[in-house]
Parts: structure tokens; C-alpha cells; sequence
């Protein structure tokens, strides 16, 4: 895979709940850990449900709702526009936010759908008592194939443990779209117009005929 395919895999990997531990394990892990395979376990149960994969709109929303307590959006929107962020208005900042979460959550979804062989291995985390931000570690793993590294990079805020960058074999999701943004910024002149084509592109891959698409 190329290193962005990894890096939308990785997004996928862990929250999708490919499959999730057991309450043995899960008891285990220390509380980042524990935000991760918390929504991994709800969105496993679900995708036993061959008849809620049918309906991408609704999986879509569900996986939204299941996703978004456990990853910082504002921050990562903030991180992947980098300086245009700072100029930005109020109102350009949170039509990006949305337009992207809803870009990366249908990815998610997607995904959702078409990967369903693959486990997930959380390696050991040494935090202290105070920390605000660690990294998380696990090993994406699927029979026959490399164990690909995926590491989260975890932020508490107010109280919650969230995800705000990914890392798939060290290249970094934040990193990314920061180049991916910054080069469209120069091709599109203006935030706005990266935000209006985010809009359509959700829209149409958002369009009841999408989810007949591979």
C-alpha cells in the first residue's frame, strides 16, 4: 500500500473494532487504551449485522456517533491547516471541521464495511499518573502479512482521552492532509474553496446511489 492507504487504514484500525479484546484484556489496559477499544467493541457488535452494512448512510451516522467522543476533530482540523487555521475566520474553521470529519468519518465507513479479517494488538504503554498526552501502540495484524504498526497519538481533555493524530508505520495522518491541504491552498487560492469542495465531494459520496458503489 502506499503510505496514505496505510494511514486511512490506520484511522479505520482500532476504531472500527476489527476485533476487540476481551473483558479480561480490556481490563487490562490503561485508560488511553481503554477510550480505543471502547468504541472498537461497539462498532464490532454492529458489524455482525449484515443488514445494517447495507445501508452506508446509516452506518455512516452510526460510526459518527460512536467515533467523535474519542477523537479531538477540533484539534486535528486545527493541526492539518497549520497557519491557514490562525487566519482563518470562526466561521471558515467550523464549516472545515465538520466538512472534514464527514470526510474522514465516511472513510471510516467505508471502510467499515469492506475490511473484516483483520485483529488488533495493543502493545504496552508506560504513562505517568499526570500525564495529558502519550502515544498509544498497537500492531494492526491479518493472517499471512507484516503486522503493520499503527500508533495514536492521545490527548486528555476534559477528562476524555481522544485521538488526534494516527501513525502507520511512522508516517503521520496530521502530516498528510497538512501537505495535502497546503498544496490545495495554493491550487484553490482560498480556504473557502477547499471547504466548498469538500462539500461536494461529501455530498456526493454521501448520495443514496454512493452506497451501490464499491
Amino acid at each position: 500500500m502506499k503510505a496514505k492507504h496505510y494511514i486511512l487504514f490506520g484511522i479505520f484500525a482500532l476504531f472500527l473494532g476489527l476485533m476487540p479484546l476481551g473483558k479480561a484484556i480490556a481490563g487490562d489496559l490503561l485508560p488511553p487504551q481503554q477510550a480505543i477499544n471502547e468504541a472498537s467493541v461497539q462498532l464490532q457488535e454492529r458489524l455482525q449485522d449484515k443488514s445494517f452494512t447495507k445501508d452506508f448512510a446509516k452506518i455512516t451516522q452510526y460510526v459518527n456517533d460512536v467515533i467523535n467522543p474519542h477523537t479531538d476533530f477540533d484539534r486535528i482540523a486545527a493541526l492539518v491547516l497549520g497557519k491557514t487555521w490562525k487566519t482563518a475566520t470562526n466561521d471558515e474553521r467550523g464549516r472545515f471541521k465538520n466538512e472534514f470529519q464527514t470526510l474522514l468519518v465516511r472513510t471510516y465507513s467505508r471502510a467499515f464495511v469492506e475490511f473484516k479479517e483483520w485483529s488488533v494488538r495493543f502493545l504496552p504503554l508506560e504513562m505517568e499518573p499526570s500525564a495529558t498526552k502519550v502515544i498509544v501502540k498497537t500492531e494492526v495484524l491479518q493472517p499471512g502479512i507484516k503486522p503493520v504498526g499503527v500508533d495514536y497519538r492521545m490527548v486528555l481533555s476534559n477528562g476524555q482521552w481522544k485521538a488526534y493524530d494516527i501513525m502507520i508505520e511512522g508516517v503521520s495522518l496530521v502530516t498528510n492532509y497538512r501537505t495535502t491541504f497546503s498544496n490545495e491552498m495554493q491550487t484553490k487560492g482560498s480556504l473557502n474553496a477547499i471547504i466548498e469542495s469538500l462539500v461536494k465531494r461529501n455530498a456526493e459520496a454521501l448520495a443514496p446511489k454512493a452506497a451501490k458503489k464499491s
